[in-house]
């Protein structure tokens, strides 16, 4: 079984997709990084993969807006909807330091979580966009960004992409839920 996440190797939608092999008991599961909400649902739609894991929500970040457009554009059906807990980590190369950073990057969503944060510890840095939080970790360690960004990701990203962790859990919220959407082919 083919499974498309919304993101790159090591995101928090590739957590969602094992979670949801695992909830169902998937034994034959696959999982597809396909890193934007569009590329899931027109995977469906062609049939390239059996099932798609997108969010749609997040407690504190609020409605995933790509995710929204993607789907008013794109026929499927919602075969079920969960929650995970969603932490996240300010990532940099090895030997940076705090000093040294001069922009943070990330997903829009995992900005707005961590708004609060980086206004009260970063208000001096430049905050940037990204079309996904863990390619923004890839990003950084394959040189496409500059040393001296440090980006928001999951904490798997540090060891899947050889970065270090400058701080852990920033999300303003202790609890930081994020809706995944299980989407299948429209009968």
């Amino acid at each position: 079984m083919k499974i498309g996440v919304m993101g790159a190797r090591g995101s928090f939608s590739e957590q969602a997709g094992e979670e949801y092999i695992r909830r169902e008991h998937i034994t034959d599961g696959e999982i597809i990084p396909l890193v934007s909400a569009e590329n899931v649902l027109e995977s469906i739609e062609t049939g390239a993969i059996d099932k798609g894991i997108f969010p749609i929500e997040n407690s504190n970040g609020g409605v995933v807006i790509e995710a929204v457009y993607a789907m008013a554009e794109h026929r499927f059906t919602v075969e079920k909807m969960f929650e995970i807990d969603i932490h996240h980590n300010l990532l940099v190369k090895k030997g940076v330091t705090a000093t040294h950073i001069t922009a943070i990057t990330s997903h829009d969503q995992a900005l707005k979580q961590c708004r609060m944060y980086l206004k009260r510890m970063w208000s001096t840095v430049d905050i940037e966009a990204f079309k996904d939080t863990a390619a923004a970790a890839k990003a950084l360690s394959e040189g496409e960004l500059p040393d001296t960004t440090a980006v928001i990701a999951p904490k798997q990203c540090a060891k899947m992409y050889d970065l270090e962790i400058l701080e852990e859990s920033i999300q303003d919220l202790k609890f930081n839920f994020t809706t995944f959407v299980v989407a299948t082919a429209s009968s």
